[in-house]
């Protein structure tokens, strides 16, 4: 018997319905490359492999990898090691098509491994994924609400997310203590505005302290002008800024800094 790994965040998905659902919603089409991230103990991967002669993987977990390929040979090209330090787009490159993904992602690792797909975004087409259901709500976030924050505006120049639906724990074993939620997320063929190379560092310093007006929370990284310049008011909390104006304001970042 396989037993899930606390310190691979494993949750396996076993719920048929949820399982049909995932695979009727990615549609996968012979010819595509597809990768599964985590594909666990195969539930998810033998329903595409019903729709497909050859599925990719990421699998960690040595002993999960080998009954794996025990079980579809080369049917299922496993790329054992972390989804983290994979080479998403040096596996596109390499096969000449854009990637398409599916998974239910570790939460542990949920938000550094979607910033590490945003990497190699020019090489994938479209994600579908599970995640904390938390998670999909701020990335699907509103400017103003509690949920917006720093992923949802570092995806929003590449990525339109799509939510599909809620899973309730008892579709996993073990069960997360936490509801869970499926999205489709499509790549954006061209940005929605363009993003200064000072983006992701303005971001990551406005939410640092979302209480901080961005006047003190940017102080490091902007002059007082620079807010004027970009339309943004300096007393403004950074949840209520559209990701339009954070590209404003790191467009007007000195690539050196202050």
């Amino acid at each position: 018997m396989i037993r899930a790994r606390k310190r691979f965040g494993q949750h396996f998905l076993h719920d048929p319905q949820v399982l049909q659902r995932i695979a009727a919603a990615v549609a996968p089409q012979e010819g595509e490359l597809l990768l599964e991230i985590g594909p666990g103990t195969g539930a998810l991967t033998s329903r595409l492999l019903e729709r497909m002669p050859l599925l990719h993987a990421i699998e960690i977990d040595r002993d999960l990898a080998a009954a794996l390929r025990a079980r579809w040979g080369e049917r299922l090209a496993l790329h054992e090691g972390d989804a983290l330090e994979f080479d998403y787009a040096g596996l596109a490159r390499a096969e000449g098509r854009p990637l398409r993904i599916v998974g239910n992602l570790p939460y542990n690792i949920s938000t550094p491994l979607l910033f590490r797909l945003l990497e190699s975004a020019d090489q994938i087409s479209d994600l579908h994924v599970m995640l904390q259901k938390e998670v999909i709500d701020r990335m699907c976030a509103a400017p103003g609400g509690k949920d917006y924050g720093r992923l949802t505006v570092m995806l929003s120049p590449r990525m339109s997310i799509e939510r599909l639906f809620d899973v309730g724990p008892g579709a996993f074993q073990p069960p997360p203590r936490v509801w869970s939620a499926v999205a489709r997320i499509r790549v954006l063929a061209q940005p929605r505005f363009p993003v200064p190379p000072r983006f992701a560092e303005v971001v990551a310093a406005a939410f640092a302290q979302r209480r901080k007006t961005l006047r003190n929370s940017l102080r490091a990284l902007l002059t007082a002008e620079s807010f004027e310049v970009a339309g943004v008011r300096p007393d403004a909390r950074p949840e209520t800024l559209a990701p339009a104006q954070f590209a404003a304001l790191a467009a007007l970042a000195p690539e050196t800094g202050l």
